[in-house]
């Protein structure tokens, strides 16, 4: 188990042994999943998740530009309401920030969060503000499922195939470039930049401006079709080990069935940067696509799905508690889980 789970995992315990209102009858899903489900009315659950975006930890200011981290960090928040299916309403931010930073960068930090906003259909209802040496953001976000809808983390079976939406890695490409600072994160699609660097530009788009998967989310909610789900924010190796650990399952995955991003040809001309699509399709963070699990007999009717080309079985469900990686000749190793941690040394 991964030191972040860990972490979760005793402050769960805490407050189950510590709180008179541990055993709230309208919480139907707490600690332990991308997000809390509650009951609001007979028909509908409110779904609840909350998100921290720190600078130094989860973005630089010097690198990566205030719009993108105003829209990121209402993307990545939402994306917990994807992974159960929930459509988003409500969301409230608590902003820290230092005072030099309430001008200019401030104003681009809101239009890129409200752009977000305007992609997501989901409304700011209110937060906080105050200051601090850095820039600290939390968002809260509410979203609404039909009763009973909600897909967990824990319904995997032994015998279900294992799905990924999209092709995975393009974030961590992206961000392996910015951080070497091979191309600049300002000025995408300029009129005057060439092909090639425009070319890279693109590569740098889902780390900094990423979609979710909201449609594929519910459409798999609303018609049960989705056993498990999560989505993929800390890599596959990591999120998948989360889900089968809820679920008391295993897992195999075929290698060579995992999408993985495809390197430009123009990045051959970049001294000093080597890419293995593999490790980061498995290890890289932040894709934000949807990690779910199918019972056999409903895969034919995933055709239907929104974005079904995009869909891609990897594996599937197993006995037991291991998760492995197995090769065209049924060779299998271990699959550790070294997507991201922020407690890692």
């Amino acid at each position: 188990m991964d030191r972040e789970s860990k972490l979760v995992e005793r402050i769960g315990r805490a407050f189950r042994l510590g709180s008179r209102h541990a055993h709230d009858a309208a919480l139907r899903l707490g600690i332990g999943d991308d997000a809390a489900v509650i009951s609001c009315d007979g028909k509908n659950d409110w779904v609840l998740s909350c998100d921290a975006f720190l600078e130094g930890v989860h973005f630089l200011a010097k690198t990566h530009p205030a719009d993108s981290v105003g829209y990121k960090s209402l993307v990545r928040a939402t994306s917990d309401l994807a992974a159960m299916g929930a459509t988003p309403r409500y969301s409230l931010l608590t902003l820290a920030i230092p005072a030099s930073r309430t001008g200019v960068w401030l104003d681009e930090f809101l239009n890129g969060m409200a752009r977000a906003a305007r992609y997501l259909k989901i409304v700011l209802a209110g937060g906080d503000t105050t200051v601090s040496s850095v820039v600290s953001i939390s968002i809260t976000v509410v979203g609404e499922i039909a009763r009973g809808q909600a897909v967990t983390r824990s319904g995997a079976r032994p015998g279900d195939i294992i799905y990924v939406s999209g092709t995975l890695g393009r974030a961590q490409l992206g961000l392996e470039l910015l951080l070497h600072r091979k191309i600049r994160a300002s000025g995408l699609g300029g009129r005057r930049a060439r092909h090639s660097d425009r070319a890279l530009q693109s590569v740098l788009q889902p780390h900094l401006y990423p979609k979710i998967q909201l449609a594929l989310g519910t459409w798999l909610a609303k018609r049960r079709m989705a056993s498990a789900m999560m989505d993929i924010s800390d890599g596959l190796s990591t999120d998948l080990a989360r889900l089968c650990a809820a679920s008391g399952v295993g897992a195999t995955v075929f290698p060579e069935l995992v999408p993985r991003v495809p390197i430009p040809a123009e990045l051959s001309k970049l001294a000093g940067l080597k890419f293995d699509p593999l490790k980061m399709a498995l290890h890289g963070g932040e894709d934000y696509g949807l990690l779910f699990t199918v019972s056999p007999r409903n895969v034919k009717d995933l055709r239907a799905a929104p974005g079904f080309s995009l869909l891609k079985a990897i594996g599937e469900v197993t006995r037991g508690k291991s998760v492995v990686l197995m090769d065209k000749d049924g060779a299998k190793q271990r699959l550790e889980p070294r997507g991201w941690d922020p407690f890692r040394r």
